[in-house]
């Protein structure tokens, strides 16, 4: 009887202790393929080996499960619990995310100096979302281009006859300040678009491009490099409550030290690619003087225009523009 009593107790407290684990899906914007992502299911793996019998992410795929565009809209809804996005794909939500675009810093300084608490905070009131961290950061843009880009006699960049593929990160940019007419394509339409013919240079991160395969379109990076990557984890705000406090604390400290790990990792492949890509005949067109400190200047300023624009619509208004562009960017640079 005695024996049968603990065989029970035992599967009582089994039963009890499956049910206690709390667990989240996710979806990630990009391919598996991509660096960004594998950095993401990296974090996933961190956080399921931290949190055995307390808190797991289950994956459910990329773009292919999820509409890539579709997925901010599903994790605020609840359709799913967690999403790796850039924030560019929910600007009209949260136009703040544009400090991150015009960083210059990487997020374990916006992490200290409390710029990612003000944007997580942003985040649940305006979105119902948690900000959870600000992965693979401290990576520019540049423009990447098939034939070798044309120079004013000033020496700033002509853009005229390309067809530029452009989308929410930097349109403003090109349009505003270069003057381009964009062509929008989702990253997953980009190396068809290229193949076809139908653009013929794009901006994209100093990192990823051989991932994409799109070096086999395009054979000039243009210098100096602009802008931040702003990918993120963001989870339903109800579901992010509903977690047990030690679930909260696993993610949150794994998160933390996945935004430092990969933003130190992120910045040796970028060196590791960038010499991939000579070796294979890549070659970099560097603008120089006042043409290089115009078109910096135009790409942070056209972009934090933009921000400032759209904060001001919203009913809470753009009083946190000053302080964003004070945590996200060091002056003394």
């Amino acid at each position: 009887m005695k024996t049968t009593f603990f065989v029970s107790a035992a599967a009582m407290l089994l039963a009890t202790t499956a049910l206690a684990e709390d667990r989240l899906s996710a979806v990630h914007a990009f391919p598996e393929t991509l660096i960004y992502t594998k950095s993401f299911l990296s974090f996933v793996d961190k956080v399921n080996e931290a949190g055995k019998g307390v808190v797991q992410i289950d994956v459910r795929g990329g773009p292919e499960a999820i509409g890539m565009f579709q997925q901010p809209d599903a994790v605020r809804n609840g359709v799913v619990d967690m999403v790796y996005t850039p924030g560019s794909f929910y600007a009209g939500t949260v136009p703040e995310k544009d400090a991150l675009v015009t960083s210059n810093i990487a997020a374990p300084v916006a992490r200290e100096n409390g710029g990612i608490d003000l944007i997580d905070q942003i985040h649940q009131e305006k979105m119902g979302v948690k900000y959870l961290g600000w992965f693979d950061s401290g990576v520019c843009y540049n423009l990447w281009t098939r034939d070798e880009p044309k120079l004013d006699a000033e020496g700033n960049l002509d853009v005229s006859g390309l067809k530029l593929r452009g989308n929410a990160v930097y349109n403003a940019f090109f349009s505003d300040y270069l003057g381009a007419q964009v062509i929008d394509l989702p990253t997953t339409d980009v190396y068809s678009g290229l193949e076809r013919g139908v653009v013929d240079a794009t901006g994209w991160t100093q990192i990823g491009l051989i991932d994409l395969k799109w070096n086999e379109f395009l054979n000039y990076r243009i210098e100096p490099c602009f802008f931040s990557t702003d990918l993120g984890v963001i989870v339903n705000l109800d579901k992010w409550e509903s977690l047990s406090e030690e679930s909260r604390k696993i993610l949150t400290e794994v998160a933390i030290a996945h935004e430092a790990d990969s933003a130190a990792a992120l910045g040796a492949k970028r060196d590791e690619d960038f010499a991939a890509l000579e070796e294979q005949g890549m070659k970099v067109v560097t603008l120089e003087g006042k043409a290089a400190e115009d078109y910096l200047a135009a790409a942070r300023g056209e972009t934090l225009e933009r921000m400032q624009e759209l904060m001001s619509e919203h009913p809470s208004g753009a009083g946190n523009y000053d302080k964003l562009v004070e945590l996200f960017y060091d002056d003394s640079k």
